[in-house]
């Protein structure tokens, strides 16, 4: 008995005949990145010795023969840099207003991760590609961490005077 194959989903056929991106195209020289929901050019040059945001420009301290490795290596980990410093201050802000400490926090690194999730130790663990987004949208996934933990538990002093 013959069965006749169901066509697949168009969805699926979009995936399965993607071509793999081209990380040559993806990263060189004059090339963007997504950054604070704007787009940042890169740009490679051997006069600054870190890498710097100028406007729109993001310059490498890379030599014009660099691999697209060593570009996107650079490039990430300005961004997570970024990262670390923007949802930083966006939780410290968010921990005073709400009147608690601030928790500790960390970046994930993870392939499949939400933008924020808990950790066993009652933290905090930020995806750093959230560094991508605008700042508001950063923010509001800050405070929405923030407000899912457990409200602090106040301990008790046990060399407090007794009344």
């Amino acid at each position: 008995i013959a069965t006749a194959m169901k066509p697949r989903p168009p969805q699926l056929s979009l995936l399965l005949d993607a071509a793999a991106p081209d990380a040559a195209a993806r990263w060189r020289d004059g090339a963007h990145i997504d950054y604070l929901g704007g787009r940042v050019t890169l740009r490679l040059d051997t006069a600054c010795r870190d890498a710097l945001l100028d406007g729109s420009t993001l310059h490498l301290p890379l030599p014009p023969e660099a691999t697209p490795r060593q570009i996107q290596d650079g490039a990430e980990a300005w961004l997570r840099r970024q990262a670390e410093r923007v949802i930083g201050a966006e939780l410290i802000m968010a921990a005073r207003r709400a009147g608690r400490a601030v928790p500790a926090h960390a970046l994930s690194f993870a392939a499949r991760a939400n933008w924020a999730q808990t950790d066993a130790k009652g933290g905090l663990r930020f995806h750093w590609r959230l560094i991508e987004q605008p700042e508001p949208v950063i923010g509001q996934v800050v405070q929405q961490a923030l407000a899912a933990l457990p409200p602090p538990v106040a301990e008790a002093d046990l060399f407090a005077a007794a009344a």
